[in-house]
């Protein structure tokens, strides 16, 4: 066998032995469900911590990072100047930048960044800034294909912090939560911008659509303002609303609904609690409800093995990091005065991981189980105030601070 032969073979067995990577192409990842379904994750770390392959300053804003084909995509503001950067997942290399003018000032003073998460398909990228700003660029080159002023088409109202949906594309379609009278939800040509339909008169909250198979047929589910909107991802029809929301108008839906077989979970904050559903075109059957269980605030529970993992209770009032039981709502542990912070579960063997990054800027890892907390490792990563979710992509961690994008090696060792 010709040397080079030897060599490919030896590389394709390391990489083997290390388990595949998937991609974190989106807000949630791929399935937007915040599971990673990686096998090359390390179940241990060492001595003095997993190691930093590089960091790098980035301007303001609370979207997350996406990878695909390792490209990293970073969505930040630079001074009066939004720009969208691309750079080797590896290295934190820039490839391309892509910058717009951006206006936008936050009424509450927190952030003037973008707060959406781009989304990759296919051969083009999508981001939506608190403008109301819809921008598809082709993914190689960062250049402009097409842009929708959102607020001058559909007037929309600014909300609390701008506009913040991570745009969701299902099909030819690239759909987001506008808020605005009669253009509640719109569904946006993927090739062009055009218009394709457009539903509800619901107001946007800080919670991103997605889509799921139920009962063999697809389905857009978008938890607005007022609650949930079921709605066909080819047409806009609107199936059922199910109204879920404070009763406090300083209040936003923010988390992702959670799908799994035929049932739905949401969750908010704000005295609103969470529930789950049994899905039916006709409106869904509520299977329980409580206010004493997860309620999330701004940040996406994971459900894994029949359990949610996430953070019940209001940010600036303390949360606590839960794991409860699915089907019936009860808590299974509760690690108390957690803090707040994001998470995913990665679906490793032997030992399910939860990989969590807190407000604190701290890296933890403990294992995905119902019978209790059991921390595998905490490191400082990045500073205080950090909000944006993290992505997992082919091993590598990407943690957003309030200043800093930081990546972290998670791999099993190489052989």
């Amino acid at each position: 066998m010709p040397k080079s032969w030897i060599s490919l073979v030896v590389v394709l067995l390391a990489a083997s032995a290390r388990g595949a990577g998937s991609d974190w192409p989106q807000f949630l990842g791929p399935d937007r469900d915040g599971v990673y379904h990686g096998g090359d994750l390390a179940n241990s770390w060492p001595h003095g911590g997993p190691p930093v392959l590089w960091h790098r300053d980035v301007g303001r804003g609370w979207a997350a990072p996406v990878e695909r084909d390792g490209k990293l995509l970073i969505f930040h503001r630079v001074g009066n100047t939004e720009r969208l950067e691309c750079l080797e997942a590896l290295t934190g290399k820039r490839i391309w930048s892509a910058d717009s003018p951006t206006a936008y000032q936050d009424d509450f003073g927190f952030d003037d960044g973008p707060r959406g998460t781009p989304t990759i398909a296919g051969d083009r990228v999508y981001t939506y800034n608190p403008e109301g700003f819809l921008r598809c660029r082709d993914f190689a080159t960062g250049k402009e294909i097409w842009s929708v002023d959102t607020k001058a088409r559909f007037n929309q109202d600014k909300g609390f912090f701008g506009m913040a949906c991570s745009p969701l594309v299902e099909g030819s379609a690239v759909v987001v939560n506008i808020g605005a009278k009669g253009a509640g939800v719109v569904a946006f040509d993927c090739a062009s911008g055009k218009t394709l339909w457009q539903a509800t008169d619901d107001e946007a909250g800080y919670s991103s659509p997605i889509a799921a198979t139920i009962g063999g047929k697809r389905y857009v589910l978008a938890f607005t303002r007022a609650g949930l909107d079921a709605l066909d991802p080819a047409t806009g029809k609107v199936y059922f609303q199910f109204p879920f929301r404070s009763s406090s108008n300083d209040s936003v839906n923010a988390a992702t609904p959670l799908v799994t077989d035929d049932t739905i979970f949401l969750s908010a904050s704000y005295e609103t609690g969470a529930t789950l559903l049994r899905f039916h075109e006709n409106g869904p059957d509520k299977l329980w409800a409580d206010d004493g269980v997860l309620s999330n605030h701004y940040s996406t529970s994971v459900i894994h093995g029949g359990d949610l993992y996430g953070f019940d209770g209001r940010q600036e009032q303390g949360q606590h990091l839960r794991c409860i039981e699915l089907k019936s709502g009860k808590v299974q542990w509760s690690r108390d005065d957690f803090g707040a912070g994001t998470l995913i579960v990665a679906d490793c063997l032997p030992t399910p991981l939860l990989v969590i990054l807190t407000e604190k800027g701290e890296l933890v890892e403990a294992a995905a189980a119902p019978d209790g907390y059991k921390e595998i490792g905490r490191e400082q990563l990045v500073g205080f105030e950090t909000r944006a979710n993290a992505a997992l992509a082919n091993g590598l961690y990407f943690a957003r601070g309030k200043s800093q994008l930081v990546c972290v090696d998670l791999r099993k060792p190489r052989s």
